[in-house]
């Protein structure tokens, strides 16, 4: 069981920077079998250059929950699910230190979909979400929002999934145990 995660945030540092949007995911190692999705509104002024990236404004967070609005809804829909993100570093951090500031501990088993390409797709030149999904004809419809990229996020995983599946059968046709 799997929550396959993209956030949008104010900035690059979990420390100093906020989540203004953020998708779910969950997926049963098949499909997916629920979503969730909406605008946070970070209680500061979004940068600029994060307008012009995501297109995510000061309207249009201004009436969207704050993070303590939405925080059991994270908990319940990524609980006993590992937490799946294209870099899920940063995806991690910065969900784990919202959780953070509002007094809680959130810890989550997790998964790198770039580390995973790089072992199960290899020989591209960027593993960057973009350059991965453009390579590999998955459509991206809204890149650099969260529930756009979650999907794109999604349907790589699926890609990893079956690659996975085909090495498991190759290696077990030859012989070869992998544990």
């Amino acid at each position: 069981m799997f929550a396959i995660i993209d956030i949008e945030t104010t900035g690059n540092s979990c420390k100093y920077s906020f989540i203004t949007e953020i998708a779910i995911y969950q997926h049963n190692g098949a499909e997916i079998t629920g979503s969730f999705s909406t605008l946070v509104n970070p209680e500061v002024d979004i940068p600029y250059y994060i307008t012009k990236l995501t297109g995510i404004d000061n309207q249009m967070i201004k009436n969207a929950p704050r993070f303590f609005e939405i925080a059991k809804q994270i908990v319940d829909l990524t609980a006993g699910r590992t937490f799946v993100a294209h870099n899920v570093h940063f995806d991690y951090s910065f969900i784990k230190e919202e959780f953070n500031r509002l007094g809680y501990s959130y810890n989550r088993k997790t998964l790198c979909t770039v580390q995973l390409a790089r072992k199960f797709l290899p020989g591209f030149p960027s593993y960057s979400l973009g350059n991965l999904c453009k390579n590999l004809k998955i459509e991206i419809n809204g890149r650099h929002r969260a529930a756009g990229d979650a999907l794109a996020t999604v349907k790589l995983f699926e890609l990893i999934l079956q690659q996975n599946e085909k090495n498991e059968k190759q290696n077990a046709a030859n012989g070869l145990k992998l544990f």
